[in-house]
């Protein structure tokens, strides 16, 4: 059985994600349970001219870029931006009058994406380190939120979304990939489910989703589920405004 600690599961995630930072860094190949092979950078269409190092240390479930619809001038924030690809791909369509803000805890994966940032020669980048559930930046500084399969992990979602709508500017929105399970699954069957699809926290189910989104001011919640990833499990398109 998969731990239910937060304190726990916040360690074996910093762990986790630090030793595919350094597997990336040192040219291996980088995989995270994905065994379909639909996550990574075959949801990228867009990755020629970026550094091999962030193609490579891709792990998301999805393309939260192209889901979150950027335009030039926005400022655009990733939560869990691992590598940097994501914050990368924005940076591009935001412009130079845009911003693409990173945040991450894991100084190993912080320390791939700047250098990844200087390789691509991007100037409008900037990566903070810090936890999703206290994100370090203003209230209403952020146009845009994305995440790639990175919420799921948190064991403290509610805070999440809260921290979301607050850095958000009224008119901001949310474009995310992440992996959510069916609602008919117990707290226990999603535990177990999730860890298997790479979610230590365990897959949150569309209704905690919706539900924690809604408690924390958001509209216009919408869910499309995407690529099944067997058992009730599978990866999602969330997108949602704050008014």
């Amino acid at each position: 059985m998969v731990s239910a600690d937060p304190d726990k599961i916040r360690a074996a995630v910093a762990a986790r994600y630090a030793g595919l930072a350094r597997a990336a860094q040192a040219g291996q190949p980088v995989t995270d349970g994905d065994p379909d092979g639909n996550c990574g950078t075959p949801a990228y269409p867009d990755v020629g001219g970026l550094p091999e190092a962030a193609v490579r240390a891709s792990l998301g479930c999805g393309n939260p870029v192209a889901v979150a619809d950027l335009q030039p001038g926005e400022t655009v924030l990733d939560l869990g931006s691992g590598g940097g690809i994501d914050v990368l791909i924005s940076a591009r369509r935001v412009g130079p009058a845009g911003q693409a803000y990173g945040l991450d805890m894991t100084e190993e994966m912080l320390d791939l994406a700047r250098a990844n940032a200087r390789a691509a020669g991007a100037g409008n980048v900037e990566f903070l380190r810090g936890q999703i559930e206290a994100i370090p930046l203003p209230d209403g500084s952020v146009d845009v939120i994305i995440s790639n399969c990175v919420i799921n992990l948190s064991t403290d979602r509610p805070a999440v979304f809260a921290e979301s709508f607050r850095v958000l500017r009224p008119g901001g929105r949310l474009g995310i990939s992440d992996i959510l399970a069916e609602d008919h699954l117990t707290a226990a069957e999603r535990l177990e489910r999730g860890a298997q699809a790479g979610c230590i926290a365990g897959a949150p189910s569309l209704a905690e989703y919706r539900g924690g989104l809604a408690q924390a001011g958001f509209t216009s919640i919408t869910i499309t589920p995407a690529q099944q990833g067997g058992d009730g499990v599978h990866s999602a398109i969330i997108r949602a405004v704050k008014p």
